[in-house]
Order: structure tokens, then C-alpha cells, then sequence
């Protein structure tokens, strides 16, 4: 089916606070829709909404038709306890409530006595649509499906081990493996996605563009990765919190930024013009006044009281002056007023360097790890003070547990590793997990500087764009992108001659992408960053790069 989805009018936000307001936007089958913004400016608000999940503060969202089938797939993974595999690319394939709804038209249908529906269709239709429905999610043969999509990505989950293992047991990669699966078994007429991207890795991100390239319905994506964006986006709708707007450019991505720069080139060109016409305006105003006030004390002090014509003289001199001063300020009051552009809240750090440390920072020997059933190495590596080094590799080759080992987090099960002397460790871990638990941030954050005051720690986090109702929530309460920025505040706090970042960009704005590149240039210690980020990896220097498959470490 082919379907249109029509948001007129919207305004979304939460409690009394607006984020967007009189947002018009219409996704027809083939529309690819990027929506960008920093965070906090409403994304994922905007997928709810068009979504139905929740209620806009204004406005309106319809289909064409009515009954179009609309997926939405969230930021975060729902690993539900007691949940399986099955169960759930069941759920967020809409098989499940596809199925409950034909299961209770088909009871209703064939009750023999029935109780009169509120809105008085005929239980014949309803099964009818029912039916259909269920048809059209592709519940159906999902079964079928299931086994081959999920060994194609590299799970081998046959239908049996799917509906008997938990996703709670699944590892990070495979989770996201399976999140894909649930997309690439979908039939949804219009597919909204909130940060399709996280934790995907390079396989996993030419399957999801292919995918998405190849459907015919419509598409709503959020997005961090810029390359994903450019590959796949039609047309870009831009969420500007500090202006209050939202506007809609045509073209791809890249077409996005070069007219986005232009539009903000010329805003701010118009506004300095008008300013500057303005404040020589009031200037040559203020002067006439000057001159006038003088022309009066002059003409009283120097004209005796008989000499009536030279005080007339005087006096018309003076009417004249203020008839200028007058003439200036209609000027003044009739230039159309130009409202200076307002500046986006921007991410600004640096990363604390520590003294340097030792000249070999870690080492491993022939060492070999065992993680379960997965096995890393022998692997025989060296990091050398103030190298930078890519670490690139399929979800699942062994990327965390090498950066374990190095890190002298985890002791090899044959071989040897050694860690430098004054090596002073900063990270970003793939899952946030250094700042986390019930705790509220600040005193989470300040337990990991001591020596910065309670004020000073506020003030620090407020730079992150982490503000009173922040700091003062549990840091598990936070989003993903606000612990991440707790996360790189704390880089800034501490001292670090050794950089680990484990997937940065997941869940941080495209504007703070920028700045921690900006920060990567400048940093000068030892550098090890995983990332599948494709124009990070082209952006930020690296002198080497690790290549992880299957347990094994190679370097290109």
C-alpha cells in the first residue's frame, strides 16, 4: 500500500514547555526525511507524534489512507524481562498487535451471541479489516522469514533458538543486529526512525541504507551519522531551538548544509547592515540634538534682552536644528525592524591533559582472552606515548575486550599485559556506564573529581548544556546524549595522556560531533578510538589503524 502521511500545524514539547510549534511537513511514498537539531529541540518528540503515541500541543497529523500501516522503531532497544528474539521482532514488526486485533475479531465473529459494538460496524467488517491488516504486516509468514534474515546478518538464531533465547542475553552487537533484523522484516507503509545508526557497525550501516533506499513508502529518520544521512535523505527538516523555527530544505544532506550556511550567512548579514544603519542614524540624531541645545544657551547668553531681532534670528536657528533632529528620528522609526539572529547553544571543550606518561603505555604479549564462548587472540600489540590509533571492526570481533586487555581491565588467559607507568585513563564507553545509578548527576560527578567544589561542578556541567533539572535527576534518568555530554565534561575535568573513546558519536548532536573532532585535533596525548563513524574516521587524524575480526587484530 502506498501511503501519505500529513503533519500540519504541529507543535510539540512536554509539559508547559513548547520545543517546535506550527510545523508543516508531508512525507508521500519515496520521501526520505532527515530531521536534524541539537538536543533537547525535539526529535524524538516529533517521531512520537507523527507516530500517534502522543498527543501534539497544537496541530494535527493524518494518513492517506486512514488504516496506512506506520512503524516506529525508538532510540533505545526494549529488552522487556522474559522477552525472546521472536517475541521481539514480533513486537516491533507490528505482528503481535496485528495479531491480537485479528484474534479478537475472529472471537467476536464467531460468537453467537455478540455484544453490539459502541461504534455499530458489523463484526464481518471488522474480522475483514482485521484480517487485512494482518495480512499486510507480514505476520503471516514471519516465521519463514525470521530464520534466514537473522542468519544473513550473522546470528545464527534458527526459528527454534530465536523463541527460546532472551534478548536480556544478548550482547550489545547482537542486540543491534537484531534491532536491524526487526527492521528488515518490516512491511510498514511509513517507517519512523529515531537513531537507526547506534551501534551498528559497517556491515550493519550499508544493510540499513540499502534498506532504506529500497523502500518504497515514506521515511522519517533521526540521525547523527552524517555519511547515513548523505547516502540516504531526499529532503532535511531542521529543528532551530534558539530560533524557535523549523523550516524544510530540499535536496540531500549535503545540500542542506551548504544552503543552511548560506541562509544564516545572509541573516546575519542583514542584521549587521540594518544595525549599523541604525546606530548611525541615532549618532547623527544625537549630534542635531547637541547642536540645537547649544544654539538655544548660546543665543540666551549672548543676545541682550532688547535685541529683539537677533533672539528671533536665534530662535529660528534653533527651530531649525530641532526640525532636523525630528526629520532624523521618522528615519529612525520607519527602518523595518531586523531581529538579530540568536546563537544556537554550542558545545565548546577542551580535553584536561595530564603530564606525559611513561614511553610505552601498554602492552600485550601473545596474549589470548576468554569471553564465554569467544576467544581473542594470541594478539601481540604496543601503544606508544602520543600515538592515535583507529580501532575498527565487525559488532562482536572483540573490539571491547581488546580495549579491556590494554587497559589492564582484564587479565589475559595466556600471554602477558602491562600497562605504563603514569598513565592517566579518560573514556567514553560504549555504554555510558561511568556515570550511571540512582544517584543524581552531581553527586555522581563530583565523586569522580574530588578536588572541584559543589559550585564549580554545576558551573562545569552547565557548559554541557546540563542545567539545574539535570544535575539534580539520577544519572540512569538521563538520556543517552545527556550522559554523554556528562561524559565529556568529565574529560574536561580530569587530566588524560590516554584517550579511549568506544563509539563517541552514538547519541550526540551533529553540532557536538563537530566540537569533539575540533577537541580530537588539538588533544596531543595517546588516542584509541572505535568508531563506525565514517567521516569521523576520514575527519580526525589517526597514525594507525587496527582492523578486529573474529578474535584477531590485524594493522592496515
Amino acid at each position: 500500500m502506498t501511503a501519505t502521511l500529513v503533519a500540519q500545524g504541529l507543535a510539540g514539547g512536554y509539559a508547559h514547555r513548547t520545543l517546535f510549534d506550527s510545523l508543516d511537513l508531508t512525507v508521500a511514498p519515496g520521501d526520505v526525511v532527515g530531521v536534524v537539531g541539537v538536543n533537547g529541540s525535539g526529535k524524538s518528540t516529533l517521531l512520537r507524534l507523527l507516530a500517534g503515541l502522543t498527543e501534539p500541543q497544537a496541530g494535527s497529523v493524518s494518513l492517506a489512507p486512514a488504516d496506512a500501516f506506520v512503524g516506529w522503531l525508538p532510540q533505545e532497544l526494549e529488552r522487556l524481562p522474559g522477552e525472546t528474539v521472536a517475541g521481539y521482532l514480533a513486537r516491533r514488526t507490528g505482528c503481535t498487535a496485528a495479531t491480537t486485533e485479528m484474534d479478537e475479531a475472529a472471537s467476536a465473529l464467531g460468537d453467537p451471541a455478540p455484544t453490539p459494538r459502541a461504534d455499530g460496524l458489523d463484526p464481518a467488517d471488522v474480522y475483514s479489516v482485521a484480517l487485512e491488516r494482518w495480512l499486510a504486516s507480514g505476520a503471516a509468514d514471519l516465521d519463514d522469514r525470521l530464520p534466514v534474515v537473522l542468519a544473513d546478518l550473522g546470528l545464527a538464531l534458527g526459528t527454534d533458538l530465536a523463541e527460546n533465547t532472551l534478548m536480556t542475553s544478548l550482547s550489545g552487537g547482537q542486540a543491534a543486529r537484531v534491532g536491524l533484523a526487526a527492521l528488515l522484516l518490516s512491511r510498514f507503509d511509513i517507517v519512523l526512525l529515531d537513531e537507526p545508526t547506534n551501534d551498528l557497525d559497517l556491515d550493519g550501516l550499508e544493510r540499513l541504507e540499502a534498506f532504506v533506499r529500497g523502500l518504497r513508502g515514506g521515511v522519517v529518520l533521526v540521525s547523527h551519522d552524517r555519511e547515513f544521512l548523505a547516502r540516504c535523505v531526499t529532503r532535511v527538516l531542521e529543528l532551530d531551538l534558539a530560533q524557535g523555527a523549523n523550516r524544510v530544505f530540499g535536496g540531500g544532506y549535503d545540500s542542506y548544509l551548504e544552503e543552511r550556511d548560506t541562509d544564516r550567512r545572509h541573516k546575519r548579514e542583514h542584521y549587521d547592515e540594518f544595525a549599523e544603519k541604525k546606530a548611525d542614524l541615532v549618532g547623527r540624531a544625537r549630534t542635531q540634538r547637541e547642536w540645537s541645545s547649544q544654539g538655544v544657551r548660546n543665543a540666551m547668553k549672548k543676545a541682550p534682552d532688547n535685541d529683539k531681532l537677533r533672539r528671533k534670528a536665534s530662535s529660528e536657528s534653533s527651530e531649525k536644528q530641532a526640525q532636523k533632529v525630528r526629520q532624523m528620528e521618522s528615519r529612525i522609526a520607519r527602518l523595518e525592524e531586523v531581529d538579530e539572529p540568536r546563537k544556537e547553544w554550542q558545545l565548546e571543550f577542551t580535553i584536561g591533559s595530564a603530564p606525559r606518561s611513561s614511553t610505552v603505555v601498554s602492552t600485550l604479549s601473545n596474549a589470548v582472552l576468554h569471553q564465554g564462548d569467544f576467544t581473542l587472540g594470541p594478539v601481540s600489540l604496543q601503544i606508544n606515548a602520543g600515538e592515535r590509533i583507529g580501532i575498527t571492526g565487525p559488532n562482536g570481533a572483540g573490539k571491547t575486550t581488546l580495549l579491556r586487555a590494554l587497559l589492564g581491565r582484564q587479565a589475559p588467559d595466556a600471554g602477558t599485559a602491562s600497562l605504563g607507568s603514569r598513565v592517566a585513563i579518560g573514556e567514553i564507553d560504549q555504554a555510558r556506564a561511568l556515570l550511571s545509578g540512582d544517584a543524581p548527576l552531581a553527586s555522581a560527578f563530583e565523586g569522580l573529581v574530588p578536588d572541584l567544589a559543589t559550585a564549580e561542578v554545576r558551573t562545569l556541567l552547565a557548559k554541557f548544556g546540563l542545567k539545574a533539572d539535570h544535575v539534580n535527576r539520577a544519572a540512569d534518568d538521563l538520556s543517552p546524549g545527556e550522559r554523554t555530554r556528562a561524559g565529556l565534561a568529565l574529560l574536561q575535568a580530569r587530566g588524560v595522556n590516554l584517550l579511549v573513546l568506544d563509539e563517541p558519536t552514538n547519541h550526540l548532536d551533529l553540532a557536538a560531533i563537530e566540537q569533539l573532532e575540533q577537541a580530537l585535533e588539538a588533544y596531543e596525548g595517546t588516542l584509541l578510538l572505535v568508531t563506525h563513524d565514517r567521516r569521523m574516521l576520514a575527519t580526525v587524524h589517526t597514525d594507525r589503524h587496527w582492523s578486529v575480526d573474529r578474535g584477531t587484530v590485524t594493522e592496515a
